[in-house]
């Protein structure tokens, strides 16, 4: 069991519970997001005063005692594994990788192995447990998606990204190969996405109440005889978002057997280029690159 204990100083009379300790958690760097504070306070585990308050809205006074407790978590069953990977960049709160295709991000139910968080386990060690099946995951790629990734090594850390990715202020480039030749120099996608109604592992273009809006950039780079090059900015996060807008429009990225007919490239042809947020530690704006993978190269030179 881990403890936090607060004293709340004259000038937080009056703030509601959650945002008090919420803000409280910014400060020392705890990594609580508003939600799972309030999931703390109606569970019982935050005490003002040696009481139990059961409402996340609950008015602070002058000098009240908090005491924040924590159950224990629950053994993490994942092993380290020496799989080899690019690591970018690293420092206390972060680390940057260049995932190779091919890679699974993280573990799922009956794969618990040979994921990227496997070999983060054995090169990083230490990792966020916000989610103890995922640590340190903050965003994925896809299996056969090459490129630039973030993980969070903290729980401060994890939650100023994930804020970011959710407020889409994330900068994020893909490069892909696609069937056809694309007529536009650029354009801008926005098409919703749902879940496919057919088949329920794809994703589709649709207009149910339950389809997201989906926004993405693309800019053509060269145009073949029977392909095209292509830069990809995606405004929203979608599930296979980048993957499905291409299709959608008659040019599916080469290699999608998902959503593609043909499979005329030996992987996925898609890449995160670059990647770039504000440091959650220093605030300030960093941005993360990588070269196109052999791949790519040796099927342009052709």
């Amino acid at each position: 069991m881990k403890e936090y204990i607060f004293k709340i100083p004259s000038q937080d009379a009056g703030s509601r519970l959650d945002l008090c300790l919420l803000e409280l958690s910014h400060k020392k760097r705890l990594g609580f997001s508003r939600t799972s504070i309030q999931k703390l306070v109606i569970a019982g585990q935050v005490t003002v005063n040696g009481d139990v308050f059961l409402k996340p809205n609950y008015k602070l006074k002058a000098g009240d005692m908090l005491r924040v407790s924590l159950e224990d978590k629950k053994k993490n069953l994942l092993e380290a594994e020496d799989i080899p990977i690019e690591i970018i960049y690293e420092d206390d709160d972060l680390a940057v990788i260049n995932k190779q295709a091919g890679l699974v991000v993280h573990p799922a139910p009956g794969n618990y192995q040979h994921t990227l968080v496997n070999a983060l386990l054995y090169r990083v060690k230490k990792l966020s447990d916000v989610n103890p099946a995922r640590p340190g995951i903050v965003h994925r790629l896809d299996k056969g998606t090459s490129g630039v990734l973030v993980v969070a090594k903290n729980n401060a850390a994890h939650h100023a990204l994930v804020l970011q990715f959710a407020g889409h202020s994330i900068k994020r480039k893909y490069v892909a190969l696609v069937k056809g030749s694309v007529e536009f120099d650029e354009n801008i996608i926005e098409l919703p996405i749902q879940r496919d109604p057919r088949k329920r592992k794809n994703m589709s273009v649709g207009f149910s109440k339950n389809s997201k809006y989906a926004k993405t950039y693309y800019r053509t780079l060269k145009r073949f005889n029977d392909c095209s090059l292509l830069e990809l900015e995606p405004f929203t996060g979608r599930t296979h978002q980048l993957r499905v807008h291409l299709a959608s429009l008659g040019h599916p990225i080469l290699g999608d057997t998902k959503y593609g007919k043909e499979n005329n490239f030996i992987r996925l042809a898609l890449h995160a280029k670059s990647l770039g947020f504000l440091h959650p530690g220093t605030a300030k704006f960093m941005e993360f690159s990588c070269e196109l993978p052999v791949e790519f190269k040796q099927f342009l030179n052709k």
